[in-house]
């Protein structure tokens, strides 16, 4: 199987730490207008070189759109794309001074954390997730852990340290036997536990829901933590509006503290289509901030039978 046929699910995310380094260096020492104007050299770079990323992102944004695909378009999308990953310089030094950030939904999260229970934050690829760290200020005491794959942790990791040794975060490594008791603690303890729920690495049972006019099939593991562990589950976004505007919001997707006896599947998965409605209101409002460059709409080779 050559790459362009694999699924998204296991397709591997690129990352250039030395160049993720000099853009640090650059956007820290001359300020976000110089390194913005790199940002437009490496859209134009992947517009250019990137035929499975254009393909993909053409594919996305006729059925976001709603209409033919113009270059201008694709370029938009992978500017806006590297836009958010030049912000989260910023945002992991808390450099929130440099933003203008609206905030939709607070007091959701605000009732969650209150409760003491901890919740669970559902984000997607889409937007910025970092931006949450902009909450921070306004709620004294907030902390997120990230739970991921082991090696999307040690990746994120390096990452984190590469921008800010400071800020490198609580994150939980999944496919270890201790994992669901970490989660189970951070939650116990109050703590607001992030997942990005439209990838998988092409092992867990994938439900075929409707998106943007066509099948796709989104992971059910997220959600079946969530359900096991009887945790409510809240819809993150932290959308990128242009020039240094993001919008946060959050919208209810679940609350799985009370499940019926023998509905936990029937559950789950109406909270999985709950999610892919989310997903795809908001990639009608702001279609340039969706970050999968895959073939979203390939059928997996393991779903459930459940029809969308």
């Amino acid at each position: 199987m050559n790459q362009s046929d694999q699924h998204w699910t296991q397709a591997p995310e690129r990352s250039n730490m030395l160049m993720l380094r000099i853009m640090t260096l650059v956007s820290l020492h001359l300020g976000r207008p110089a390194g913005r104007l790199l940002l437009r050299l490496i859209a134009a770079y992947f517009l250019l070189f990137s035929p499975t990323s254009q393909r993909a992102s053409r594919a996305y944004l006729r059925r976001a759109l709603g209409r033919p695909v113009k270059w201008s378009d694709v370029y938009r999308h992978f500017f806006y794309f590297a836009s958010t990953i030049h912000d989260r310089i910023y945002l992991l030094n808390q450099r929130f001074d440099l933003f203008d950030i609206e905030i939709q939904g607070q007091e959701l999260l605000h009732d969650a954390i209150d409760a003491g229970a901890g919740v669970f934050l559902m984000g997607a690829h889409f937007g910025s997730f970092e931006a949450i760290r902009a909450i921070g200020r306004q709620v004294p005491g907030l902390r997120v852990s990230m739970v991921m794959h082991e090696h999307n942790a040690l990746k994120i990791n390096a990452m984190l340290a590469a921008i800010n040794p400071d800020a490198v975060t609580d994150i939980i490594g999944l496919g270890h036997i201790d994992s669901m008791l970490k989660v189970r603690e951070c939650l116990d303890d109050g703590a607001v536990v992030g997942m990005l729920g439209d990838r998988t690495l092409g092992e867990d049972i994938m439900l075929p829901v409707n998106l943007l006019g066509s099948v796709a099939y989104l992971p059910v593991g997220p959600f079946r933590m969530a359900a096991l562990l009887r945790r409510r589950v809240i819809f993150m976004t932290g959308v990128y509006l242009g020039g240094n505007r993001y919008r946060i919001s959050f919208e209810s997707l679940a609350d799985f503290t009370h499940i019926p006896t023998g509905q936990r599947g029937a559950v789950v998965d109406a909270a999985v289509r709950r999610y892919a409605e989310l997903i795809e209101q908001h990639c009608r409002q702001t279609p340039y901030n969706w970050f999968n460059f895959f073939d979203f709409w390939q059928k997996p080779a393991t779903t459930t039978h459940t029809k969308p």
